[in-house]
């Protein structure tokens, strides 16, 4: 008599097969969580910190003054807000132009913008009262500025969990990005 071969897999390996990936999955959801609020903080937080960046070089290329603005929307009704998350380089105020086109002749001469939801649609800003920084053409800054980037939707920020960040603005014009949560001596602290 001939045996037959079994080809394919048994519903009951197919039933371990799930309880087994999904056991992985619960494990595994918290840090992916984490990982995707850290994620946009740290969007965010790079936005800013190379917004700020272009317009130094661009003070400095100009050899004028360039302005920083943090905005509450990129349209028409924006106004200069230090918990915009939204932002502006321009030559000149933009409040109630935002959602002009880029020109070096048209006010309010505006270089570069950027929406929030531009990778980061849950990150908070705190300016700390600074919704203006800026540029003269030396590259230096009207004011220090500290910007701070949560994501309350995460939780709170520490050194194991979600990771918040804060870009710093001297008047020197040093522009620099780092994590609060950090001792001070850490090349990352602030």
């Amino acid at each position: 008599m001939k045996t037959r071969l079994q080809t394919g897999i048994t519903l009951i390996e197919v039933m371990i097969s799930l309880v087994v990936m999904g056991i992985l999955l619960a494990l595994g959801t918290p840090s992916f969580s984490r990982w995707i609020q850290s994620s946009q903080i740290r969007n965010s937080a790079e936005a800013i910190q190379n917004g700020l960046t272009l317009a130094r070089a661009e003070a400095v290329r100009r050899n004028t003054s360039v302005r920083f603005q943090l905005v509450s929307t990129v349209t028409d009704s924006c106004a200069l807000s230090d918990a915009g998350r939204n932002w502006v380089i321009s030559l000149d105020d933009p409040t109630g132009s935002c959602d002009n086109a880029p020109s070096d002749n048209v006010a309010p001469r505006i270089v570069q913008t950027r929406a929030s939801g531009e990778g980061s649609p849950n990150a908070v800003i705190n300016a700390n009262g600074t919704s203006v920084i800026t540029f003269n053409s030396m590259g230096q800054a009207n004011t220090a500025a500290t910007i701070d980037v949560t994501n309350p939707t995460g939780g709170n920020c520490s050194a194991n969990a979600m990771r918040c960040l804060r870009v710093t603005v001297s008047t020197g014009g040093l522009i620099r990005m780092c994590d609060p949560a950090r001792a001070a001596s850490d090349p990352q602290g602030c």
